[in-house]
């Protein structure tokens, strides 16, 4: 039988894991719960429950090469999870060794938005394509910073966290990092979320949709929703939200000089409602030399699929230090 790969994208609300061929294939995946696993050797158990009913329908581990892994804050260099602000473990989890130790398969690991990166250049929109950055737009924020055809990692693992890059000084609080004004508490769901809390309370005698919904039931994904039916409320979170992601894009664009940017991630089902104001800022906040120069593009690569390749591409070598 052909060799095979696994791929973990390891998110703050779903783990997605799925089988992989040389080929780029995904012959089968599954997902489990991040967040209800308090501590890593439970979810460790429960990846293994899942992984192991895809393993035995394709021969058995031997017929692995290896696990490749995305996850927020992964160290490719340590195969740590270090501190992740959107995770409940705590401080560093050296999660490459306890994977390899619970499949006995070799085990590389990097950061999710890089693993994301790693897939679109593949399999997905900026195959081709040497200079590109993937941003990713879900629980928290993360980029993939792709120069000369390799993934920027930095001296110790760490870049491209612009996420938490500061994008508004003394501002909105972040609960993982306790950073104040960060890119990440602004443009992912989370910080749509918050917004729309925000943007209710300030201006309380305007209707809106938004005020049929509880605390727990507000979403970015209501909000979404509410924007669609026309709520003037709902479509100025989101001309906020791209506001803000257009000038930390702007920045990136000025320092790194990519030919495109590719959004990815739950919160780019908002379409056009995220995708316009994202770029008008992005070019408002340009310089003359960069202007009209970098597309910003949705991944053309289902969520959970991109994560999965770019994870195991790590397996095959295809990340080029990723």
């Amino acid at each position: 039988m052909n060799k095979l790969a696994i791929g973990i994208d390891i998110g703050g609300t779903t783990t997605k894991f799925g089988i992989v061929n040389a080929a780029g294939e995904i012959l089968a995946q599954s997902r489990i719960s991040t967040n209800k696993h308090e501590k890593v050797e439970d979810f460790i158990d429960d990846l293994f429950i899942g992984l192991s009913t895809l393993i035995e329908q394709h021969g058995d581990f031997e017929n692995f090469v290896g696990i490749g892994v995305g996850a927020p804050n992964g160290n490719y260099y340590s195969g740590t999870i270090e501190y992740a602000p959107n995770l409940l473990w705590k401080g560093i989890i050296p999660i490459a060794q306890l994977i390899q130790n619970k499949f006995n398969l070799s085990v590389k690991l990097t950061n999710d938005a890089n693993a994301a990166a790693v897939g679109e250049m593949q399999y997905g929109c900026a195959k081709g394509i040497k200079h590109f950055i993937t941003i990713t737009l879900g629980t928290g924020v993360g980029s993939g910073i792709v120069i000369d055809g390799k993934i920027v990692v930095g001296h110790d693992g760490f870049a491209g966290e612009l996420g938490h890059t500061i994008v508004r000084k003394g501002g909105r609080f972040h609960k993982g990092t306790g950073s104040l004004g960060c890119l990440e508490s602004y443009a992912s769901a989370t910080g749509v979320r918050e917004t729309a809390f925000e943007f209710l309370a300030a201006d309380p005698t305007t209707p809106s949709l938004l005020r049929n919904y509880t605390t727990d039931e507000l979403t970015s994904q209501v909000v979404y929703q509410c924007a669609i039916e026309g709520d003037e409320v709902a479509k100025k979170i989101f001309e906020f939200t791209g506001e803000i992601l257009g000038e930390a894009l702007a920045n990136a664009v000025m320092f790194s000089s990519p030919q495109m940017i590719v959004l990815f991630g739950g919160l780019t089902k908002a379409g056009d409602l995220i995708m316009k104001p994202t770029k008008a800022s992005m070019e408002a906040n340009l310089i003359q030399i960069f202007k009209n120069k970098v597309d910003i593009v949705f991944s053309q690569l289902n969520e959970s699929d991109a994560a999965i390749l770019g994870a195991s591409a790590l397996i095959w070598d295809l990340g080029n230090n990723a």
